[in-house]
């Protein structure tokens, strides 16, 4: 869930910014009992967006109850209610769990795009490889604090480091638990 911080502000060019400019796609998403997804996005002001245009990527039934789609399904249908929002600043939880290949690369799409529009976009991910591709600075956070971080010239090294990392830290707990 998200905290309120201790200290500190967000700014974008130099100006802070206000929880109207951002929206946030959580890792675990709740949506109220017995609405349709269709009522879901409703809740969303943005006479521009055109859900059923838009729902032609995502291919959700969106005129049935929510509670009986999968984890993938309310997904994307979090992720449309964010689209729908078209807000600045967009947080993005994990954004690919729970989604099959086609629709992670019709996201990393939209999200190339909207970046190109200049959205400002900030992913948490365990997924490095889902980063390299799509990101300007990664970040990697250790108990909360930022260990490492590389801009997009330093990826590979990055990826490299992390995974030499883990690697070495793996194979001695195997080497110790095989002896």
């Amino acid at each position: 869930g998200l905290k309120k911080p201790d200290a500190g502000e967000i700014r974008r060019d130099g100006s802070p910014l206000t929880k109207k400019q951002m929206s946030y796609l959580v890792t675990e998403n709740y949506f109220y009992a017995n609405i349709t997804g269709r009522e879901y996005l409703g809740l969303f002001k943005n006479q521009a967006f055109d859900e059923d245009k838009w729902n032609q990527l995502f291919l959700l039934p969106l005129d049935q109850i929510i509670d009986g789609y999968s984890t993938g399904m309310k997904k994307k249908l979090a992720l449309l209610g964010i689209l729908k929002q078209d807000k600045l600043i967009m947080i993005l939880d994990e954004p690919f769990n729970g989604l099959d290949i086609e629709t992670c690369r019709v996201i990393r799409s939209i999200l190339l795009r909207l970046r190109e529009k200049g959205k400002t976009i900030v992913i948490t991910s365990h997924i490095i490889e889902t980063l390299t591709n799509l990101c300007d600075f990664i970040h990697f956070l250790e108990k909360g604090v930022i260990k490492i971080s590389h801009g997009k010239a330093g990826f590979n090294a990055f990826e490299r480091e992390i995974f030499e990392s883990i690697e070495n830290r793996n194979v001695q707990m195997i080497d110790d638990l095989m002896k």
